[in-house]
């Protein structure tokens, strides 16, 4: 299994000043990454001034400069506000720049911020993405690239530049719980990015046989397209400083998109039934998360777990403790027992 972290480059008080410091520690985070074993390290884009990244794709060349190993996301890229082509070429310059690194995870965002931004109507929501995504495809399918759609220029046998080093350059598509968009990247045969960010895990189970079943009808074969999970996680020397560390950043974000979309305030009893067992987040000692993404592969037999170790304003040191801990106590542990696992009998859910 791939193990990584993810990041939203989360700012401690939503201010411009802010921004400059948080983005000098989010390359030190994915640096570590790199040197302590992780295998992915994904950067979400917004445009809101709790969040210090708009534009992933840069970030993660400036990180592709300082790391060796660990593959580079995004997590993900807003795709129905912006431009295929140029994420296309975005994502295929960061490949260039990391030998062959690089990874998209277009997904339709939670958040609405970039609609209005970019000149996209909401009621366009679901088309938008569709569209866009299938122009993404082809373009890295093929160099030069004929294509028509409702809300872009046409594109009329015109070459796009420069070609990334891997071919083709991996997309994996991030969903939350529209059963749509499951049915959709099984259809397409594309690796599928799961965020569960809360209630119990198991009900997603469900859709994610949904995803595979598509896939089958389509033609393709389960068994070679990988799942992964993206999860809030944060992790301590001990289960009870992990979560007294955790809950009032956590909660603190939670209750600012909560005051949005008409959520009442977190509490302290929701958030421990969060990081119980079944619940969705991966916050605990290293011992406890190591069960919890075992627990979780039995239900999905999956391939990636992303943590999302800075929800909300997260200390820098606190996070790169997590970082570590993730790296050298997690997954070896994982690792190993997965790979038990799969040698005596396929994955569940495959």
């Amino acid at each position: 299994m791939e193990l990584g972290v993810y990041s939203f480059g989360e700012v401690p008080d939503s201010t411009a000043r802010s921004a400059a410091p948080r983005l000098r520690d989010l390359l030190d985070e994915i640096s570590l990454a790199d040197e302590v074993g992780l295998d992915v390290f994904g950067i979400g884009e917004h445009h809101r001034p709790d969040f210090a990244v708009s534009a992933p794709a840069v970030v993660l060349a400036a990180a592709a400069e300082r790391t060796k190993n660990i593959r580079l996301t995004s997590a993900v890229t807003v795709l129905s506000s912006d431009d295929p082509v140029r994420v296309f070429q975005d994502f295929a310059i960061l490949d260039l720049l990391s030998g062959g690194r690089a990874e998209i995870m277009p997904g339709r965002g939670s958040f609405i911020e970039s609609f209005p931004l970019f000149g996209y109507d909401l009621g366009d929501y679901d088309e938008l993405f569709a569209e866009k995504l299938d122009l993404l495809l082809k373009l890295r399918d093929s160099e030069r690239i004929t294509w028509t759609g409702n809300h872009r220029a046409a594109l009329d046998d015109l070459g796009v530049y420069p070609r990334p080093v891997q071919n083709p350059l991996p997309v994996w598509i991030a969903v939350g719980g529209s059963p749509q968009s499951f049915v959709r990247a099984g259809t397409l045969g594309l690796p599928l990015a799961v965020g569960i960010i809360g209630g119990a895990a198991e009900r997603f189970a469900p859709l994610v046989e949904l995803y595979r079943g598509a896939a089958r009808q389509a033609g393709h074969d389960p068994a070679h397209l990988p799942v992964g999970i993206n999860s809030p996680a944060y992790l301590a020397e001990t289960s009870q400083q992990a979560a007294d560390e955790s809950y009032g950043p956590f909660a603190l974000m939670m209750d600012r998109i909560g005051r949005e979309r008409g959520w009442g305030p977190m509490s302290r009893q929701q958030f421990d039934q969060l990081r119980s067992p079944r619940g969705a987040l991966a916050v605990g000692s290293p011992q406890e998360v190591v069960e919890k993404i075992l627990f979780q592969h039995e239900i999905f037999g999956h391939q990636r777990f992303l943590a999302q170790l800075s929800i909300g304003p997260m200390p820098h040191d606190k996070v790169m403790r997590a970082i570590e801990l993730l790296g050298t106590e997690v997954a070896p542990v994982v690792r190993k027992e997965i790979e038990r696992r799969t040698v005596t009998s396929p994955p569940t859910g495959v």
